[in-house]
């Protein structure tokens, strides 16, 4: 697998506060990294790095020439009373053919919507939707920012088990940010527990019982996590400091 992304030694600040503290990580072609942790540990700011709408104070953060970005936020707010076809909503800002969008909306799993207008949809379908939107031009790299904020649980296993389809439809990877932990990390490959730094990764079962990710999410998801997967694989999981509760100050070299 090649390498798309790499943090290296990545520091971020918002004036004297540090939200990334030395983070290392790398994303590859075709995998399922989720990244998960506390509200306030940094989550929506490395991708918000990521994508280069923030810049690191210290480090490099490096992408292969040419990446192709897909991104589904977290909301969006559409005027009711605005008239528009998903169609048409799929060529803002840049009109695409009727084809392109089609298409789109068929790996988004709702070939249907085409002629919708956006303000009947519900909230998995707008959420659908906005996948179409990133997967336009058949992105190497898709990510998801609490991408299904306001579905209930059934909705969200659904729409975390049609990414992986995307993912083997398309060979694209994804990196996703979500605090549904046990429906997440069950469509994972790789999970990075962060708070402020890199607390510690590896394979959803062996994050899952890390004594890093149980300092901040206790033992609960452990067992949920068996509800989603069949191929229970104890690789590995690699720590990176002290427990993840713990001030960023206090993290051991690897």
């Amino acid at each position: 697998m090649s390498v798309l992304v790499e943090f290296r030694n990545v520091d971020l600040s918002y004036g004297a506060h540090n939200v990334l503290d030395g983070v290392n990580m790398r994303i590859s072609s075709g995998e399922i990294v989720t990244i998960v942790g506390p509200n306030g540990s940094g989550k929506s700011s490395l991708l918000r790095a990521l994508i280069g709408a923030l810049v690191p104070s210290s480090g490099t953060i490096t992408q292969a020439s040419g990446l192709r970005i897909g991104y589904v936020p977290q909301k969006l707010h559409i005027d009711p009373t605005l008239p528009m076809t998903v169609t048409r909503f799929l060529s803002l800002p840049h009109r695409v053919p009727n084809s392109q969008a089609a298409d789109a909306l068929t790996h988004a799993g709702v070939p249907e919507l085409g002629r919708q207008q956006m303000s009947s949809l519900s909230g998995g379908q707008l959420q659908r939707v906005l996948l179409a939107r990133a997967l336009l031009h058949r992105p190497q790299l898709l990510l998801l920012d609490e991408a299904t904020q306001g579905l209930d649980q059934p909705g969200s296993a659904a729409f975390y088990q049609h990414i992986e389809q995307v993912r083997n439809d398309l060979n694209c990877a994804v990196l996703m940010i979500s605090h549904e932990l046990h429906v997440v990390m069950s469509a994972s490959d790789r999970v990075i527990c962060l708070n402020g730094h890199v607390c510690c990764e590896g394979k959803p079962e062996a994050v899952a019982s890390a004594p890093e990710y149980r300092a901040l999410f206790g033992s609960g998801t452990g067992g949920a996590l068996a509800l989603y997967r069949h191929d229970h694989d104890h690789d590995h999981v690699h720590g990176h400091g002290e427990d993840c509760d713990h001030n960023h100050s206090h993290e051991a070299a690897q």
